[in-house]
């Protein structure tokens, strides 16, 4: 059976770009070119590789993506299928018609109407002039911009702009899209256009070329992804496979800055280490607290991070504990989550009550509660122990949360409290608003009809099975 044709292929680019620096500047264009190369005898210090021997292959009417953290390579491979850029080596063969949306209006001129900008940009694109008259009005009303459509390109809003180079790029009928993050400019309304217009692509057996940060729009509407780390493939294939891989690895990265971050914050205030707080250059530490100092600040509520008490009872270390038993500091909201205090008292104690406190990143308290609140009463702790406050189900919207832990007496004197000194991240794939996700379900009346669009793995609405979604 051959092989279905292919839309594009790109075999073994790689794209090097000098690094700008005082030393070694060219006096004029024509030195340059005496030279030999603007890059070939460079140093490897001197040139920064945006591609590195990247091979891909995309089969005509499938929609692929490309995923990767910021400054990877993404754009410069689009711009490098577009021919906007030329690869330093390797070879790229697109078949067909290409439309690219990478900079939406990149050949509008400011000066003249929207109108004339509609036909420069429809003849850079390939369309005839009569072409584009027959697809005028279409453009038009799907940009929205009928009422300003004879008004000069440089009196529009960056929306605008958007939605004209976009409705022009849309309309060329291309046989390759090429689509590079053009989204995030529009407003929700229009962004659905922009879906529904994809989708409608597809159906006619297009080929789609997707750059986004968007995994959810990748694992919805591609066949197939790639991954590009620092301009090398590190992955190709299924969107889910791919994705799980690159969700993995930033939420390791992650998880090792939040480590480093909270570890560094802590040295600062070790009991009997100084400042609990860093002190404004030749001034006094912040708030009076002080590693060390039985007072606690006038304002909890202001108060900045820290860790004050008289180190009678002592909270020598925390574990944030997932539900496999690993200690970390990234979870998944919906999961169970374990804080571990590891204690040590001096002496025998018999009036302690523990405490706990979650912040959100802004720094508002959204819960606290501690054993007395709970009516649990304190008989003794000495020597060495261990407590655990298990949240069975982390009920939290995808954000960075904060922790304050302490041990006190009855009354309030601190032994040990640390002041958002622990930092946890939760991940979702629902981008639902605000901190707290209560556990719910919908139920719809026979008349009320939806159809339930199954999240990624790993998130199951609470839905019941009998309620109609259909």
């Amino acid at each position: 059976m051959p092989s279905p044709p292919l839309a594009i292929h790109a075999e073994h680019i790689t794209k090097i770009y000098r690094r700008f620096a005082h030393k070694r500047q060219f006096a004029t264009l024509k030195s340059a070119i005496l030279s030999g190369s603007l890059v070939r005898d460079l140093k490897p210090d001197e040139t920064f590789r945006a591609l590195d021997g990247v091979s891909f292959d995309v089969e005509a009417g499938r929609t692929y993506g490309i995923i990767g953290r910021n400054g990877s390579g993404k754009s410069t491979l689009l711009k490098c299928v577009a021919g906007i850029a030329k690869p330093t080596t390797g070879k790229i063969t697109v078949n067909g018609r290409i439309s690219a949306l990478i900079e939406l209006g990149a050949g509008f001129h400011p000066e003249i109407s929207g109108r004339e900008n509609v036909f420069i940009n429809g003849i850079m694109l390939g369309l005839s002039k009569a072409e584009i008259e027959r697809r005028f009005d279409e453009i038009v009303e799907f940009a929205e911009l009928a009422p300003f459509i004879d008004a000069p390109v440089k009196t529009y809003s960056s929306g605008m702009y958007m939605r004209l180079g976009f409705a022009v790029a849309v309309h060329v009928d291309p046989d390759v899209l090429l689509v590079d993050e053009v989204l995030a400019v529009g407003d929700e309304g229009f962004a659905h256009k922009c879906l529904d217009k994809f989708a409608e692509f597809r159906r006619r057996g297009k080929t789609i070329l997707l750059v986004t940060h968007s995994l959810g729009l990748v694992e919805r509407f591609c066949d197939e992804a790639l991954w590009l780390d620092k301009g090398k493939v590190k992955g190709v294939g299924d969107p889910k496979r791919v994705i799980d891989a690159y969700v993995t690895e930033i939420e390791e990265g992650e998880e090792a800055f939040l480590a480093a971050e909270d570890a560094r914050a802590r040295v600062r205030v070790d009991l009997g280490a100084g400042s609990s707080v860093p002190a404004p250059e030749g001034g006094e530490p912040n708030d009076g607290v002080t590693a060390g100092n039985v007072e606690a600040p006038a304002d909890m509520f202001k108060a900045e991070a820290g860790r004050w008490g008289s180190g009678d009872i002592e909270i020598a270390r925390v574990d944030l504990i997932g539900p496999d038993g690993t200690v970390g500091h990234v979870f998944h909201s919906g999961e169970s989550m374990t804080i571990r205090l590891h204690l040590t008292a001096r002496t025998p104690v018999k009036d302690f009550v523990f405490g706990i406190g979650l912040f959100n990143a802004d720094g508002v308290c959204i819960y606290g509660t501690n054993t007395n609140i709970e009516e649990m009463s304190a008989q003794e702790i000495s020597g060495d122990g261990q407590v655990d406050f298990v949240i069975e189900e982390l009920a939290l919207t995808e954000g960075t949360f904060k922790l304050d832990l302490a041990v006190h007496k009855l009354d309030g004197f601190p032994y040990d409290y640390h002041r958002q000194l622990y930092t946890f991240r939760v991940k979702s794939p629902v981008k639902d608003v605000g901190f707290f996700r209560p556990r719910h379900s919908w139920t719809f009346s026979p008349s009320v009809r939806l159809t339930q669009l199954r999240g990624p793995e790993g998130w199951r609405p609470h839905m019941k099975d009998d309620e109609p979604t259909a």
